[in-house]
């Protein structure tokens, strides 16, 4: 196992000017993480190419890896152009990732107001083409593309299985983010050992509740069924995390475990601390 961080854990002080990209590198690296995620936002590689050779001599000078690089992404569209000319900005975007180096790249898949099942099986051929395509393309450099869930659409655990099985490519799996499954009113201990198999990489992200009816006021946002969440420091919030880590490390699972805050804390000391909750825990368990 290699415990990282997500530079969205970083994006309140890089949003703030306090850091740039690079200083999040040089950040993470000195905050015990073995290695960075790079999610573009604040910042485009397309418009700014010479970033990306930026990124990696950074993280090469402070001795991190660069894990995983994550964009966002939505083929559902209005009509078959928009929806080629979605898949071919993906496919640029896979072009990103190695040269960054990574071997690992999460896309989103699709965003609707309507989330039902019956919206879901009718759109997941075309949604698994979109992936496909692109798995195939990044098969060529040894990159493994995956889905997040993430959206409220394609959130729960059994869609992602869904979608997965469907693209039915050795390199697209799930990046699965243990919080996230709390958007879709999931238990996240449950939620996480259905899907730990199909995992690419795992996020470690934590979450205060509330139930519906009882709005706590700013800051909180609804889940699916209108229940209340809040961004967590990892290993404060309400997420059961010695045991869905128990079951992360009891699956097998080796690879990347990645910090992924998005409270209201200052956003520096709630990643150092979620860090250390993190790698405390995990040898706890």
């Amino acid at each position: 196992m290699k415990l990282g961080l997500s530079s969205y854990s970083l994006y309140q002080a890089m949003q703030s000017g306090q850091l740039t990209m690079l200083q999040a590198i040089e950040w993470a690296a000195d905050h015990g993480a073995e290695h960075i995620e790079i999610v573009p936002l604040g910042f485009d590689l397309n418009k700014n190419p010479e970033l990306i050779d930026e990124i990696r001599q950074t993280a090469e000078a402070k001795g991190i890896e660069i894990s995983n690089y994550a964009i966002g992404a939505n083929f559902i569209t209005d009509d078959e152009a928009a929806y080629e000319a979605e898949i071919a900005r993906v496919i640029k975007e896979v072009d990103n990732a190695a040269a960054l180096g990574v071997k690992l790249m999460r896309h989103d898949v699709a965003s609707r107001s309507d989330i039902s099942i019956n919206n879901f099986n009718a759109d997941l051929p075309k949604l698994a083409d979109a992936c496909r395509r692109i798995a195939d393309h990044a098969a060529q450099y040894g990159i493994t593309t995956s889905v997040e869930n993430h959206g409220y659409y394609i959130q729960n655990a059994d869609r992602v299985q869904a979608l997965v099985h469907a693209v039915d490519r050795p390199n697209y799996r799930t990046t699965l983010d243990i919080g996230n499954f709390m958007c879709s009113d999931e238990d996240s201990v449950v939620a996480t050992k259905k899907n730990i198999g199909i995992a690419s990489m795992v996020h470690i992200k934590d979450f205060y509740l509330r139930p519906a009816g009882q709005n706590p006021g700013r800051g909180w946002f609804t889940t699916s069924s209108g229940n209340y969440l809040r961004g967590a420091i990892a290993g404060h919030g309400d997420i059961k995390m010695r045991d869905v880590l128990r079951a992360v490390k009891q699956s097998g699972y080796d690879g990347y475990l990645s910090l992924e805050f998005e409270g209201m804390e200052e956003c520096r000391q709630a990643s150092e601390i979620g860090l250390e909750n993190i790698r405390r825990i995990w040898d706890e368990v």
